[in-house]
């Protein structure tokens, strides 16, 4: 993996967002930003050629241009265009990324696109969506946990940003009783309250394990019932960044998200890491 974060440069509204994220994480952490834009890929139509070596001559011109203005900024930064399938492409590119980082939209706007989705459970390196909510000076890093190897990969990944930047760590992990279909009546004081004791006991564990590998960062907990996309959201507040576990597995299921992770990416307006 290289110092480089990769940034999907599109022309939807969205995106202008994520290159300001990126750059701004770039620029705090020393490391390398690449603008990288997709041209559609080819059909095979008579003078197509010439068509996409115009398009991706404009298109680099118009992002070295962006880059000159970051490099100003003391960001150092690249630009490059490649033409094919944009989820392809941007997942090829991750392997040698530390970061690759999309544009999102609007909360209310329906579903953050398939192909963010697809982009985020494919990618090689950590995928970071970037809402339009997203907010400029946010601090403190949100990682929800389930006690799955993601979960321990998304810790890690979150445990090392926060500790980076000299940031606070809240791990959040939610607890729900066994649904049980039909008029099942009240849940036993006692089964709830052993339900929460193990998901705390969980928690502390994690949180534990963390301090002793950055005794100096500030590490938090929050337990709560309910709906674990949820209770991810509602702690993120205006966190700089949340960061979740895909379950993709295999060559199908590697382009999806798990349910968990594709709920927060929907919901939360702040940067989302998604961990695999």
């Amino acid at each position: 993996m290289s110092d480089s974060i990769i940034v999907g440069v599109t022309d939807a509204e969205g995106s202008q967002r994520a290159v300001d994220w990126a750059a701004a994480r770039a620029r705090r952490g020393g490391e390398r930003l690449v603008l990288f834009s997709v041209v559609g890929g080819a059909t095979g139509a008579v003078g197509e050629d010439d068509v996409l070596t115009a398009a991706v001559a404009a298109t680099r011109a118009r992002l070295e241009k962006q880059a000159d203005l970051l490099r100003s900024t003391g960001v150092s930064c690249e630009v490059r265009v490649s033409h094919g399938n944009p989820v392809a492409e941007l997942v090829e590119a991750s392997k040698d990324a530390r970061l690759l980082v999309i544009g999102g939209e609007k909360r209310g706007q329906g579903r953050r696109g398939q192909h963010g989705y697809r982009i985020a459970a494919g990618s090689h390196s950590p995928v970071v969506v970037v809402p339009l909510e997203a907010p400029a000076d946010g601090d403190g890093v949100v990682v929800g946990v389930d006690g799955s190897e993601v979960s321990d990969a998304a810790v890690a990944f979150a445990a090392a940003e926060a500790e980076r930047f000299g940031e606070a760590l809240t791990i959040v992990s939610a607890w729900m009783p066994v649904a049980v279909p039909g008029d099942f009546g009240v849940y036993p004081d006692l089964y709830l309250t052993d339900l929460n004791a193990i998901t705390q006991s969980a928690v502390d564990r994690v949180a534990e394990a963390v301090s002793e590998m950055y005794p100096d960062l500030r590490v938090q907990t929050r337990v709560v019932e309910g709906d674990p996309a949820a209770a991810i959201a509602d702690a993120a507040g205006a966190a700089r960044l949340v960061v979740v576990g895909s379950h993709g597995r295999g060559a199908f299921a590697r382009f999806l998200l798990g349910s968990v992770s594709e709920e927060v990416v929907s919901q939360v307006t702040t940067a989302t890491a998604v961990v695999r």
